[in-house]
């Protein structure tokens, strides 16, 4: 299901209080402006978003209160908090099944997808071809697979990002190297609809 990927390793689990607290129009543009932009401060959120600070302020409490962002230890001390998002999962199928969740559930889900695709059109509309660096990748692989296969390949994937990425977390201003771009990662695999036929 959903999984939002923050600045730090450790994720959290979506409960039925979280759920309701996220599915909130502002609150999930909060959430996605920090994932990829990242770490800013309530004022700088609401000029990104034609909020008000007192408006961006409160909400991003609210998804403090629900462990969806933490302050940013790297710019600590200052006048302002700096927030910078924690990534979560939302891997509790009971969550859909639960008619009290449901609606929260698919809000969050359908915010997910439009999001993703947002920011796959933003990267191709901008593509800079004299940089083949930074180019990127887009890559599809589709095969039959058993619930056990799929369920070990998709873990061993994520095994893999999570240990290469963790050493570049939670880094200093300091220990940014130059020429550090954001950059998303995104590991998609699911059961295709209508999809029975066996591979070749």
């Amino acid at each position: 299901m959903a999984d939002g990927k923050g600045e730090v390793s450790e994720r959290h689990h979506m409960s039925a209080d979280s759920l309701k607290a996220f599915a909130h129009p502002l609150r999930m543009q909060l959430y996605s402006q920090l994932q990829n932009g990242g770490p800013a401060t309530a004022s700088q959120l609401g000029r990104a978003l034609g909020e008000s600070s007192g408006q961006t302020s409160y909400h991003l409490r609210q998804l403090e209160r629900h462990g969806f962002v933490e302050d940013d230890p790297a710019h600590s001390g200052g006048r302002e908090r700096w927030w910078r998002a924690v990534g979560f999962n939302m891997d509790s199928l009971e969550l859909l099944r639960d008619p009290a969740t449901a609606g929260s559930a698919q809000v969050v889900l359908q915010q997910t997808v439009s999001e993703r695709a947002g920011a796959l059109t933003a990267w191709v509309n901008a593509l800079d071809l004299d940089d083949p660096v930074w180019t990127g990748m887009l890559s599809s692989s589709t095969v039959s697979l058993t619930a056990e296969e799929f369920e070990e390949i998709t873990g061993a994937l994520m095994a893999m990002l999570e240990e290469r990425l963790e050493p570049m977390r939670g880094r200093t201003l300091d220990e940014t190297p130059e020429g550090t771009r954001r950059v998303r990662f995104h590991v998609d695999a699911f059961p295709l609809v209508g999809g029975g036929m066996p591979s070749e």
